[in-house]
């Protein structure tokens, strides 16, 4: 045991100079948690007493009863790459699923304690307001990386603020520090505000910025098994240490890479296992004994039971998609794409030439489909900009691309045949636009 502690040092002192190992910071966040909230402990002890209950009771199980959450992406980005697509956006929800409902290719028979959770995931549809939303934000940031103290979560130290937590699973991607690829918060430990799961923009679903061997969003899949209760599978400690989970066999510490029957504890290790620190491409289930755990959660009294009937994936009421309330001017932004989505990327900035949002590029064979955004913005005027990495707009060659930004019902700016780029000033409120300069 001693050689496979040091090894797994060995392989973590690596991974600071080169994302080589898994590594995720769940468990540092916690301790963090605690230090700042005594509480934690005796909450935590409660919401497995609950789970006992719930497990003790059979007829709470109900199986066949799918549980589908809502789900909302908050990207933070400085670079184009962090600025993930909606395609690998999209790609990590249909990930999540694959896996919580062991639909995934990779599934086999090796272990027979392997289950269907029948829990879903989707992309939110109604946003808080009960206006409709894509389910994503984006924002720039300056910051060239982010460390596990929350502060991407809150708007006010330059991240996104959470949407209700009691409606929606919060998912922050960003660039994150010391070579950790995600976090998540366990329920019922910190606050709502800070309640979610940070993944790694590299570690992000698959394809676009997504880095082997962590390039096929089994990141987000292990961080939300944390966010839903469960464990590492190695219990964070030795042998006699448990991840209160009957059915998944004891280890005495993480697997790195494909340690496909590895022994320990008088066992073999399951290394397949998502809650393990083994490579994407190694992992492929979570057990029955962890589908309990996690439904415990949902049940009456449980810590996520709101999200069960929560209405993020229902039919908006109408609106825009500003994602909380707007005391300002909402403005609501629509690109119809052409051929070559991949093509088109924008930006908008404020009058002191800061990025309030950009967004792009798409996803190309799209002509036609419509891209919506919405942003709160204080009286002041503002630049739109609008680019084509071919140079021939988004019109008339290959489809009828447009865009157009209105407020109040009314247009503020559009186009749709430009070259390069194209910039539109517009005002909002009672400024005025600025004056021609000679």
């Amino acid at each position: 045991m001693k050689i496979r502690i040091l090894l797994a040092l060995v392989i973590l002192l690596i991974g600071m100079n080169d994302v080589f190992a898994r590594n995720c910071g769940t468990m540092e966040h916690l301790e963090q948690l605690k230090a700042n909230d005594p509480t934690i402990e005796l909450r935590m002890q409660q919401m497995e007493e609950h789970t006992n209950k719930f497990l003790q009771n059979s007829g709470q199980q109900k199986a066949g009863t799918v549980i589908s959450i809502p789900v909302v992406v908050h990207v933070i980005y400085k670079t184009s790459a962090q600025n993930v697509s909606d395609a690998q956006i999209q790609s990590q929800l249909d990930v999540l699923n694959e896996d919580f409902r062991r639909t995934n290719s990779d599934a086999n028979n090796k272990w027979s304690q392997a289950a269907d959770t029948e829990i879903e995931f989707c992309l939110a549809t109604v946003d808080p307001n009960g206006n409709a939303t894509s389910g994503i934000t984006r924002k720039y940031t300056s910051k060239t990386s982010w460390g596990t103290d929350d502060k991407m979560k809150y708007a006010s130290s330059g991240g996104v603020d959470a949407w209700p937590t009691s409606d929606y699973l919060n998912l922050w991607v960003c660039n994150l520090s010391n070579s950790i690829l995600g976090y998540a918060q366990f329920p019922n430990t910190g606050v709502a505000a800070t309640d979610g799961v940070v993944v790694l923009t590299s570690a992000f679903g698959r394809g676009g910025s997504a880095s082997a061997p962590f390039n096929q969003g089994r990141t987000a899949t292990h961080e939300v098994g944390h966010w839903l209760n469960l464990r590492h599978i190695w219990g964070d400690g030795a042998c006699g240490q448990d991840d209160f989970v009957s059915d998944t066999p004891t280890s005495d510490a993480a697997n790195y890479g494909c340690a496909t029957g590895h022994t320990s504890c008088s066992s073999t290790d399951m290394v397949e296992n998502y809650m393990d620190y083994s490579d994407d491409a190694c992992m492929n289930l979570f057990t029955s004994g962890q589908k309990s755990r996690m439904r415990a959660l949902f049940a009456s009294g449980g810590a996520r039971a709101s999200l069960a009937s929560s209405g993020g994936c229902g039919s908006a009421g109408g609106g825009g998609n500003t994602g909380g309330g707007c005391s300002d001017n909402v403005v609501n932004l629509t690109i119809t794409l052409d051929q070559y989505g991949s093509e088109t990327t924008w930006s908008l900035k404020d009058d002191n030439g800061s990025t309030v949002a950009s967004g792009g590029p798409y996803t190309d064979n799209q002509s036609g489909t419509q891209k919506t955004e919405s942003f709160c913005l204080p009286n002041g005027c503002y630049d739109f900009t609008i680019n084509d990495a071919y140079g021939d707009g988004i019109c008339c060659g290959y489809g009828n691309g447009s865009y157009n930004l209105t407020n109040d019902g009314s247009s503020v700016a559009s186009g749709a045949s430009f070259g390069s780029s194209e910039t539109k000033n517009f005002c909002l409120g009672s400024t005025a636009p600025p004056a021609p300069t000679c």
